[in-house]
């Protein structure tokens, strides 16, 4: 087999369920140099590996050949085929063009050609009834004529669907039901059955476009415009247009235009439309800001760090949409499924219209009509649905709240989960040291503090910042130093206020004065709990000391806590010293293994999956990358990184622990909307089919159940979309 070449990806619309994406993906399939194809309904997107002797101008031409619309999306390809889908994006753009007027997907689902056709059909069906009763010898032409209106657009979709690889399609059912219907005198039912049909279509399109607009909606986060500043002039531009390195300006009130760090200015952001983070957080010089999120405080210059396409929130929805692109165990066992049943119908309505009428002397106008009411019975759409619209609708629930799950067997996979390895630097913890103790010695906590800042300004080791934030937020002043150098090794001093400074290690202070008996137990103390001393030395004293750690983040103990309730084992796995790793586990309440080697990561989370675990591995995506691959699942923790988006199965974009239990939550609450789904898909196609063959129900009822189970199963799994945390 040749090489796959590139990759393109295209905009389908008029897709409702799963059925159209069967259709679509077996008709592309045929398409020569195709390798592989994914097919999102929710998203409307199709997805095409191809090698060479492709030609992209055919997907458009095989997908509207079936009825629906087609234009391409971004073309993403690799390496030598950067020509090739260059081409065939051209080809596929003059194709788009010839279609002319707005998309499907661009009107209001009532102005729609699906909600045109229903339209249609039911005035003709009316039309019939009143022709109907005022003349009866017209009541039959007019009832085939109503029946005509709805039937030749569903039967020539059967048979397209047929010429493309698809014969045992959903139209293929029903108009050999409809169509037989009328063999035995049975056309006004015929005529409302098709009408019945048209309308759970129609509600299957509103529904489907719900479940788009949500991902749609995070598009539409970003401004189109943005403040560039350029050659000391503002203007206004399209914020598509905006470069790397550009600089722009944010005012208060505005939606940042793109991800870029804060050059100039202050202010609290809010992130909760990009991270679901219900309290804004302070931004200040050097901090990351996201495309979407909402600048809430003053005015705020930001150097732009990624085009429009690469953007949070670009790679969020493009995520989301890959996602949905890939199918879950239980949606590939129900497609490999309907494959069979389907067919399987057929034979079982053909069977029940000629095996009593045969064998035991039925009325033939009695059985065959029960044949074709079963063939409307076992239409798959409710089943086929049942999987894809909840899975869909989880993601894009878990998305909008930033919990990303990279496809539906990621989501599924999440609700067995049974342990939890956890890194401990930027996951349990912030992953940035913080001023925990202050201790005065000659000088009260006030001045240590205001010494230490002072030798600190400008510096950028995490253990400064440190002290710089807790100087900013005591609002310690921090006043100027003179002569200041770093002591290799030691630590750093200068002249403040006239006195020369030292602030260092604790051996590194002992050398310049003695720490009294109490001061060594004291920081040993500290250091004991895993804590960085730091001593400030004035005029051969000892003016007081600070401890620093990369303190547990929050809401860590909680998320823990809900976890163990939830009877998931956790356990912290850490590179860090033993002595740090034991006092922020006993802190937490977690069980605890330090000083480890990325490949001692990976050892522990296999021995845990040989003990019959089955488990998650949460990290950065970075030094944890062995371990990540190694688990069942793989969540990397961060802020709309690369690593964080691209790294592992999963991604918790707000860093907090709690996340971890909701996302398994998501899981779970999806799962149990499947069964559900499923439930009431096969527990109404029982019910009727019983009592179709006692003679109870008919045509209407076969096919209003199926449309009611249709639309049952996706107004449930719609439910979804407003999940919620607990």
């Amino acid at each position: 087999m040749s090489a796959t070449k590139g990759e393109s990806r295209y905009r389908v619309t008029g897709m409702d369920c799963a059925a159209c994406a069967n259709k679509v993906d077996t008709a592309i399939r045929r398409i020569p140099g195709v390798e592989d194809v994914a097919v999102s309904v929710s998203a409307g997107t199709v997805r095409v590996r191809y090698a060479d002797g492709f030609e992209g101008s055919a997907v458009v031409r095989q997908v509207r050949n079936l009825g629906y619309g087609a234009e391409p999306a971004t073309e993403r390809s690799s390496g030598s085929a950067n020509h090739a889908s260059g081409e065939h994006g051209l080809a596929l753009a003059d194709a788009s063009n010839s279609h002319g007027g707005p998309s499907e997907a661009e009107l209001a689902w009532w102005r729609t050609r699906k909600a045109q056709l229903t339209a249609a059909c039911g005035v003709a069906l009316l039309a019939a009834y009143v022709l109907g009763n005022l003349v009866p010898s017209l009541e039959r032409p007019a009832f085939l004529a109503a029946l005509a209106v709805g039937l030749v657009p569903v039967a020539w979709r059967a048979i397209t669907a047929a010429r493309f690889g698809t014969p045992f399609s959903i139209e293929t059912l029903m108009s050999i039901a409809a169509i037989g219907a009328v063999f035995i005198g049975a056309e006004e039912e015929a005529a409302t059955v098709v009408l019945l049909f048209l309308v759970g279509e129609m509600l299957e399109g509103v529904a489907a476009g719900r479940a788009r607009a949500s991902i749609e909606g995070l598009s539409a986060l970003v401004p189109k415009t943005a403040f560039l500043e350029r050659d000391g002039q503002t203007t206004e531009v399209p914020a598509d247009s905006l470069a790397v390195g550009s600089t722009i300006l944010v005012r208060p009130g505005d939606r940042i235009p793109a991800d870029g760090t804060v050059v100039e200015g202050s202010g609290e952001v809010d992130e909760a439309p990009v991270t679901g983070e219900s309290v804004p957080k302070r931004k200040a010089v050097g901090d990351p800001v996201f495309a979407g999120t909402v600048n809430g405080g003053s005015v705020l210059r930001v150097k732009v760090t990624a085009a429009a396409s690469d953007n949070t929130i670009a790679r969020i929805v493009r995520l989301v949409e890959e996602a949905q692109e890939s199918k879950s165990p239980t949606e590939r066992f129900i497609d490999r499924f309907s494959k069979v049943y389907t067919p399987a119908v057929l034979v079982v309505g053909a069977l029940v219209a000629v095996v009593p009428p045969l064998a035991f002397g039925g009325d033939w106008g009695e059985w065959i009509y029960k044949g074709l009411a079963i063939l409307l019975i076992g239409c798959p759409c409710a089943l086929v649905i049942s999987t894809p619209a909840a899975i869909a609708a989880g993601l894009s629930a878990g998305a909008g709240r930033g919990l990303l799950m990279k496809g539906g067997a990621v989501l599924e996979s999440l609700g067995t989960i049974t342990a939890i390895a956890f890194d401990k630097t930027g996951t349990l913890t912030a992953g940035r040291p913080v001023v925990t103790d202050i201790v005065p010695g000659s000088r009260s906590s006030h001045q240590v503090l205001s010494l230490a800042s002072a030798l600190e300004r400008g510096s950028s080791h995490p253990l400064a910042m440190a002290i710089l934030d807790r100087a900013k937020t005591d609002k310690v002043p921090t006043p100027p130093t003179f002569d200041a150098n770093a002591v290799p090794g030691e630590g750093v001093e200068g002249s403040v206020g006239g006195e020369r400074v030292f602030l260092g290690s604790p051996q590194a202070a002992s050398w310049r004065t003695a720490l009294t008996a109490d001061q060594e137990n004291a920081i040993a103390a500290l250091n004991a709990e895993g804590k960085t001393v730091s001593v400030v030395v004035v005029a051969g004293s000892i003016a007081g000391y600070l401890a620093m750690r990369d303190e547990a983040r929050p809401d860590a103990m909680a998320g823990l806590e809900s976890l163990k309730v939830s009877g998931i084992r956790t356990i912290m796995l850490t590179g860090d010293n033993r002595r740090t790793a034991e006092a922020v586990a006993a802190g937490l309440g977690i069980e605890a293994r330090a000083e480890l080697l990325p490949q001692d990561k990976q050892r522990i989370v296999r021995e845990l999956q040989a003990e019959g675990f089955k488990v998650a591995k949460i990290g950065d995506g970075i030094n944890d990358a062995p371990a990540l691959a190694a688990a069942d699942i793989g969540i990397a923790m961060g802020g709309g990184t690369d690593v964080a988006l691209e790294t592992a199965d999963a991604a918790v974009l707000h860093g907090r622990v709690k996340d971890i239990p909701d996302m398994i939550a998501l899981s779970k609450s999806v799962m149990g909307n499947i069964r559900t789904n499923i439930a009431i898909a096969l527990g109404l196609k029982a019910v009727f089919l019983v009592t179709t063959i006692m003679g109870i129900t008919g045509l209407w009822p076969a096919i209003l159940a199926d449309t009611g189970a249709t639309v049952l199963v996706t107004a449930n799994a719609m439910r979804l979309l407003g999940w919620r945390p607990s």
